[in-house]
């Protein structure tokens, strides 16, 4: 087999106790991929770090410091002209990697774009999911090195782009949402992370808000971006996501009612 060109991009990856899913994001870039950057979390102990070494990975061990800090440590530290920015849980498509590789021929796109947004697709229930509220989920990912930034609130970062931003076709690979039971403890994680930031805000929730959202939520995800498509597991995804929408909101307002007791 004929050696992949390196192209001059490094990965950057942050990682916990991934040992049972980064080996398939780092295969994904392998090979045509100039370096390859993983920031482990100081704790980590399950093995994670040798599987990064065998591919010939730089890591390093960082106390955590949240989703946004730590994605910017990790692009801090590459040395390639372009930064690609890749979840333990995730993984470039064949179809995505030749797509990348063209582009590295075309030197007067990489001039006139300083970032590239490409659709990432979610397995769940054994599907892989193509509509509703969950596709195309397009995201920001292969950016030339100092023109951008890991933004946003906790746990949701968002690269923030100096220049224009182009768009390509084919598809990141997502392998966060396991099942039922995965997709209900996310739920509640981030519900938490939802009722601290907007007790941080001030903002305040109305009844209206509890019940007229979900709904919307769910009228939106299932009927017009056509998530019954999906079969029944694009009817768990609009419904789970009504249920997180009900959740946090409901929380806001218990929260509210506890500091507040109605007379």
């Amino acid at each position: 087999m004929t050696a992949l060109k390196q192209l001059p991009i490094s990965v950057c990856i942050i990682a916990g106790n991934e040992a049972a899913r980064i080996r398939r994001a780092l295969e994904s870039v392998a090979g045509w991929t100039s370096e390859i950057i993983v920031v482990l979390n100081d704790d980590v102990n399950d093995g994670t770090d040798k599987i990064a070494e065998s591919f010939g990975a730089k890591v390093f061990r960082e106390s955590w410091k949240g989703h946004i800090a730590q994605k910017n440590s990790a692009a801090q530290k590459a040395n390639s002209d372009w930064i690609l920015g890749l979840d333990a849980d995730e993984e470039i498509s064949p179809e995505l990697g030749d797509e990348i590789r063209k582009l590295f021929t075309e030197p007067e796109k990489l001039r006139v774009f300083a970032a590239f947004s490409f659709p990432r697709c979610t397995l769940y229930g054994g599907r892989w999911i193509r509509h509703g509220d969950w596709y195309p989920d397009r995201k920001i990912r292969l950016w030339r090195c100092g023109m951008g930034r890991w933004s946003g609130v906790d746990p949701h970062d968002k690269l923030i782009v100096q220049g224009r931003v182009g768009r390509l076709r084919s598809e990141m690979l997502h392998y966060s949402m396991e099942d039922l039971e995965h997709l209900v403890r996310k739920t509640l994680v981030y519900s938490d992370v939802f009722l601290r930031q907007q007790i941080e805000m001030g903002r305040k929730v109305s009844s209206l808000d509890v019940w007229g959202r979900p709904a919307w939520r769910f009228g939106r995800g299932y009927l017009l971006r056509l998530g019954f498509l999906d079969g029944w597991q694009g009817f768990h995804v609009a419904w789970m996501g009504a249920f997180y929408t009900f959740l946090r909101y409901a929380r806001v307002l218990e929260e509210q009612h506890k500091t507040r007791p109605e007379k």
